[in-house]
């Protein structure tokens, strides 16, 4: 068994879909619609296999995401080396998103940070 793929909503389908082709070599679909219910996806693959399919719709409730909550917490992408950790943790600041911790080692061994990403949404940088 494999999970097929994660789905997120989010407000800006576009900026989203732009994010994770631009940080990450994803590569997308053309997207669909349903003209009756104003849904609209996108399918994000990346080279390993795994898919992230981000949404719309135009009745969305766009709460605060607080970190420390029940549900979906992250989304990790293993960059394969220490280094490129460090190299996209810093182009990520410098296009103006919050690095919320690291590039660091943590008490499990882990070398990430963790980036707040478009929407506020948290990315997890690891080797």
């Amino acid at each position: 068994m494999k999970i097929e793929h994660t789905a997120m909503y989010v407000s800006d389908l576009e900026a989203a879909r732009d994010f994770f082709v631009k940080y990450f070599g994803g590569s997308s679909n053309s997207g669909y619609h349903n003209a009756k219910t104003g849904f609209r996806s996108y399918f994000i693959s990346f080279d390993d296999g795994a898919r992230l399919e981000i949404m719309n719709r135009p009745d969305l409730d766009d709460m605060r995401k607080n970190p420390a909550r029940t549900g979906y917490a992250h989304i990790a992408f293993g960059l394969g080396s220490k280094d490129r950790v460090d190299e996209l943790t810093e182009e990520l600041r410098n296009d103006g998103y919050e690095v919320i911790s690291g590039p660091r080692t943590t008490g499990d061994g882990y070398y990430e940070s963790c980036i707040s990403a478009f929407e506020g949404n948290i990315i997890e940088l690891t080797v």
